[in-house]
């Protein structure tokens, strides 16, 4: 497995243990439907929270979380849309990104909630 891919799937399990600390139930990890993909969607406090995870070894080439751009925002709306269709809910809905710089000691967290907007 590539190096990459390796630290994508080790942020994706501290994500997912962080977020459980703090309250949300993970509905859906990896979730894919055509070119949708989320990392991680969960409940929280009534809401549906699509999660995308950008985890990173180091920040000598930005924060994990700038390297989420407005094609990969629309491509979560789209995800969300399709996910909160096949679900049949009328839930209120949240896009949140938890960025993850993994080091030695303790992984870096920074949990950008309501990170931007559903609308196009």
């Amino acid at each position: 497995m590539a190096q990459h891919n390796q630290t994508g799937k080790e942020g994706e399990l501290i994500a997912k243990k962080f977020l459980k600390s703090n309250g949300y139930a993970i509905l859906k990890t990896n979730w894919r439907k055509g070119k949708a993909e989320v990392d991680i969607i969960a409940q929280h406090n009534g809401l549906i929270v699509f999660i995308e995870v950008k985890t990173r070894t180091s920040a000598t080439f930005g924060m994990p979380y700038e390297a989420v751009h407005s094609q990969k925002e629309d491509l979560l709306i789209g995800a969300a849309e399709i996910f909160i269709e096949e679900l049949n809910s009328n839930a209120e809905i949240r896009f949140d990104i938890l960025s993850i710089i993994l080091n030695n000691n303790a992984p870096k967290i920074e949990h950008i909630l309501d990170a931007f907007s559903g609308h196009r």
